[in-house]
């Protein structure tokens, strides 16, 4: 890679790398292997990096990578994990810090698909093609996914009081 190509890769991680973070933490729920899930990630994206820079929607490509190697992650695991509702480490604090502990918690509880969905349909905040496109998946399997995904989530007894951001509360 040439040095300006490396300043370009630089300068995208440093851009992206927190909400890398955030995504891979959602899909993962765990801090230490959302951050080795990103530095594999960086690391593929590092030796693609002109395919990367090429292509319609570098996000998008990176992203793919990101969920792609989360499965590879899941796949090579020879010991079971047991994802607990403890959350190690806050990556955040504030007045609603118990109310993001409860929706990771939930998200945590997802089967991985629907996470995967909802993480990035609603967390990144991508249209439903772009999910079905990292995902690998069909559009309705998006929306299906997402759905079930968000039943689970509304159903859950520590978010039901929740009020979401923007909207007022009854009373």
């Amino acid at each position: 890679m040439d040095a300006t190509a490396e300043e370009e890769f630089d300068a995208y991680v440093l851009s992206r790398r927190k909400g890398l973070l955030h995504e891979a933490f959602l899909l993962v729920g765990d801090v230490h292997a959302a951050e080795d899930l990103v530095q594999t990630t960086l690391a593929k994206v590092y030796v693609s990096w002109r395919r990367v820079v090429e292509s319609d929607s570098p996000d998008a490509y990176v992203r793919r990578i990101l969920i792609n190697s989360n499965l590879s992650r899941v796949r090579r695991r020879r010991v079971g994990e047991v994802l607990t509702g403890l959350v190690p480490e806050a990556t955040w604090s504030g007045p609603d810090h118990a109310e993001r502990l409860d929706l990771v918690r939930a998200l945590i509880a997802l089967p991985k698909r629907q996470r995967t969905a909802v993480v990035l349909r609603y967390w990144a905040d991508l249209p439903e093609t772009e999910v079905a496109q990292i995902m690998g998946c069909s559009v309705g399997n998006v929306r299906s996914q997402a759905f079930r995904g968000l039943e689970k989530l509304r159903a859950e007894p520590a978010l039901r009081l929740l009020t979401p951001r923007g909207s007022k509360s009854r009373g």
